[in-house]
């Protein structure tokens, strides 16, 4: 009889209806908790319906959830695990001892308030090769990834915003001149991975220092109409007395087309009427560039 009363004294008390055994996640589903890691903000996370057998892994969910990866089973362990180890590793020794997914990874933190990320910034970079190509990737294709919402490609995009800017402030603090390689690492991070060709202008002072940077046309995958007189009409709306003309090429080789070297002309020809001077002319490829002016072609 005292056997039996020590054990009902010592024993849980028996689960409400529909609970769960303590340490598993809030909501069994994708992501290690389907409610954990929906996006702040988002509509309800919770799956709409059982699958067959009773089970979640034919739920319904939202839209936000729906792109998510394979289910698991715990939650995260919170500030206090795997997020607070990576903070304290930025902190303590520094972003360069982070690897590319965990870079992203904490980004990521800012959109989902729980949960782990790691999978999908896994993903991102298998899909786009590196950090540097998620942040540059097109809006509309990281809307339509698994996974992702609109504060997660916000906080993508604000992040390339600001680098662009820090890059941008670094070149016009000195003459562009005097100032190459920052001006290559700038142009490389603006439009080394755009998937059209996209022409720009870097307007110069008569002390070669940055006046303005602006994308003058857009055009095809290997073309991009560019009117000469437009381009000089700018330059003096500016009062700019030096060019260096700048495009991309999408497929990552920098060699000038004809067209390329004989617009460059036509725009060197029209500048010299007006005494503004055409500096170069740069083609920027994925990771390689090409100087007119090095090249012998201006």
């Amino acid at each position: 009889m005292w056997l039996e009363k020590l054990f009902r004294r010592r024993s849980a008390p028996p689960l409400r209806s529909g609970a769960r055994p303590p340490g598993f996640a809030e909501d069994l589903g994708a992501f290690g908790g389907v409610h954990d890691l929906a996006e702040e903000g988002s509509r309800s996370t919770r799956p709409q319906g059982r699958g067959q057998g009773g089970g979640w892994r034919g739920a319904r969910f939202s839209r936000d959830t729906d792109r998510s990866f394979p289910e698991r089973p715990f939650a995260s362990t919170g500030p206090q695990g795997h997020r607070g180890r990576l903070r304290e590793k930025l902190l303590e020794r520094g972003p360069d001892a982070l690897a590319d997914y965990e870079l992203l990874e904490m980004l990521l933190f800012f959109a989902f308030k729980k949960g782990d990320t790691k999978p999908l910034a896994k993903s991102l970079i298998n899909r786009y090769g590196s950090f540097a190509a998620v942040l540059a990737a097109p809006q509309a294709d990281l809307m339509a990834t698994r996974g992702l919402g609109e504060h997660s490609v916000s906080a993508l995009k604000l992040v390339q915003a600001a680098a662009l800017r820090l890059a941008k402030a670094e070149v016009a603090e000195m003459p562009v001149l005097n100032n190459w390689d920052r001006l290559l690492a700038y142009l490389n991070a603006a439009i080394s991975r755009e998937k059209v060709e996209q022409f720009r202008i870097l307007f110069l002072d008569s002390k070669n220092r940055l006046i303005a940077d602006e994308a003058q046309a857009k055009g095809t995958v290997n073309h991009t109409p560019v009117y000469p007189r437009e381009v000089i009409r700018r330059a003096l709306d500016l009062h700019a007395t030096a060019l260096i003309l700048v495009h991309n090429h999408p497929s990552g080789d920098p060699t000038p087309s004809r067209s390329d070297i004989e617009m460059t002309m036509e725009i060197r020809r029209a500048g010299e009427i007006f005494s503004v001077v055409v500096h170069d002319h740069l083609i920027i490829g994925n990771g390689r560039h090409l100087s007119f002016r090095r090249e012998g072609l201006l």
